[in-house]
C-alpha cells in the first residue's frame, strides 16, 4: 500500500530530481526526430500481462485511456543519453497481496528480478541511510520535514486537505506487555481506554519524524521478525478518532515516495507510477490517467519500470495499493503515433 500524502515539492531538490507528474501530451515529429531504440539486450522485461478489459475496479474512462497506452505505447527517452529511447506497451501485471508490502511485491514483479519483497524493502532502507549519511544538514532537515508531514503531522493544520490525519508511532515488540500494563493503570484510574492508549503510546513510543525513525518504520514488513510494531493514531479536526494498536503485529509500513526514490536509486532506473483516478476524485476524463515519475539520485543504467495505482478521491490524490505493470518493449510502433511521451 502506498500513500502520497505530502507535497513532493518539499523534497524535490534533495530527494527527488524528477518532475511531479507527466501530463498527457501527444508527441510530434519535431520532438521525436533522430530518436532510436535502446539496445534491448540489457533490459529485463516480462512478456506476459493481463488485458485491461480483465482488470476489475476500473471505470470506463480509465479503461479507455489504459487501453490506448497499451495499443499505442509510451515513449521513454533516456534523460542522460541523447538519442536513446524505447517504446513500451503497458499492460496489467496481475494482483498482489494488500498486506502493506505491495510496493515491494509489485516492484519485484515489474522488474522480473529474482529477489523477494522483503529483500527489496531491506535494500531500500539501506540505500536511504547511506544517502542520508552523505547529505548536507540542510538537505537532511528538508527530508525530515517531509517525513513529519507524512507520519507526524501538525494537527493544528492540514484540515483543508484531509478529513482524517494519522500519526504513526513505533512500539518495541519487547515493550508491549509493559505498555499494556501502563494503559491498564490509567483505565483503572477512570480514563477512557482509547485516551489512555493515546497517552501512553505518545509518551513511550517512537514518533516517525526523522531519518532514523523512518528507517525503522520502513523496515517493518508485518513479520514476527520485526523489531517494532506500528501504532496508528487517527484524528479528525475535533480530536482523537481511533487508536489502531496492531496487537497481532501484522501491519507493515506502506511504501511512500521516499521509498520509491530509494528503490529507483538502488537499481539505477526510473520508476513511473501510472495513476488512474475515477469520478470520485472529481477529475475530467483527460486528467484521469497520469504518470508520477521518480528519478534515481544517480546515473540511469537501465530503462524504467512501471507500477500502477487505482487512485481514490478521498483526499484528491494518492491511493493505497500498488500493482505491477508489464512493459513490453516494442520496435514496431511509430514514434510519431505513441500515446504519450514520458
Amino acid at each position: 500500500m502506498g500513500k502520497l500524502l505530502f507535497d513532493s515539492t518539499t523534497v524535490v531538490e534533495t530527494f527527488q530530481t524528477s518532475s511531479p507528474t507527466v501530463p498527457w501530451r501527444e508527441p510530434n515529429a519535431a520532438t521525436l526526430e533522430a530518436v532510436d531504440l535502446v539496445d534491448q539486450t540489457t533490459t529485463t522485461i516480462v512478456t506476459v500481462g493481463a488485458s485491461w478489459e480483465d482488470v476489475i475496479g476500473l471505470e470506463d474512462q480509465q479503461r479507455r485511456h489504459l487501453k490506448k497506452l497499451h495499443a499505442k505505447g509510451v515513449l521513454w527517452k533516456h534523460p542522460q543519453e541523447h538519442g536513446s529511447s524505447v517504446v513500451f506497451r503497458l499492460s496489467h501485471g496481475g494482483d498482489v497481496s494488500a498486506d502493506g508490502n505491495c510496493l515491494f511485491t509489485a516492484s519485484q514483479k515489474a522488474m522480473a528480478r529474482d529477489v523477494d519483497a522483503r529483500e527489496l524493502r531491506r535494500r531500500t532502507v539501506k540505500r536511504f541511510l547511506e544517502d542520508l549519511g552523505s547529505a548536507k544538514e540542510e538537505e537532511r532537515q528538508v527530508i525530515y520535514e517531509a517525513i513529519r508531514n507524512m507520519y507526524s503531522p501538525d494537527l493544528r493544520s492540514g484540515w483543508g486537505v484531509h478529513v482524517v490525519q494519522e500519526v504513526k508511532l513505533l512500539a518495541k515488540k519487547e515493550d508491549r506487555v509493559a505498555l499494556d500494563s501502563a494503559i491498564d493503570e490509567l483505565v483503572q484510574l477512570g480514563m477512557q481506554r482509547e485516551m489512555a492508549a493515546e497517552s501512553i503510546y505518545k509518551e513511550r513510543c517512537i514518533p516517525v519524524s526523522d531519518g532514523s525513525s523512518w528507517a525503522k518504520y520502513m523496515s517493518i514488513s508485518g513479520s514476527p521478525d520485526d523489531a517494532y510494531d506500528i501504532i496508528t493514531l487517527q484524528y479528525t479536526e475535533e480530536g482523537l478518532l481511533s487508536v489502531d494498536e496492531n496487537r497481532e503485529g501484522h501491519a507493515a509500513a506502506f511504501g511512500d515516495d521516499i521509498a520509491i526514490e530509494c528503490l529507483a536509486t538502488e537499481f539505477k532506473r526510473e520508476i513511473y507510477v501510472l495513476q488512474a483516478h475515477g469520478s470520485d476524485a472529481m477529475v475530467d476524463e483527460d486528467s484521469c490517467v497520469f504518470f508520477l515519475p521518480h528519478r534515481p539520485r544517480s546515473e540511469i543504467c537501465e530503462p524504467p519500470f512501471f507500477l500502477f495505482m487505482k487512485g481514490t478521491g478521498w483526499c484528491g490524490a494518492g491511493a493505497d495499493h500498488y500493482e505491477p505493470l508489464v512493459a513490453h518493449a516494442s520496435s514496431h510502433v511509430s514514434h510519431e503515433k505513441v500515446a504519450l511521451v514520458l
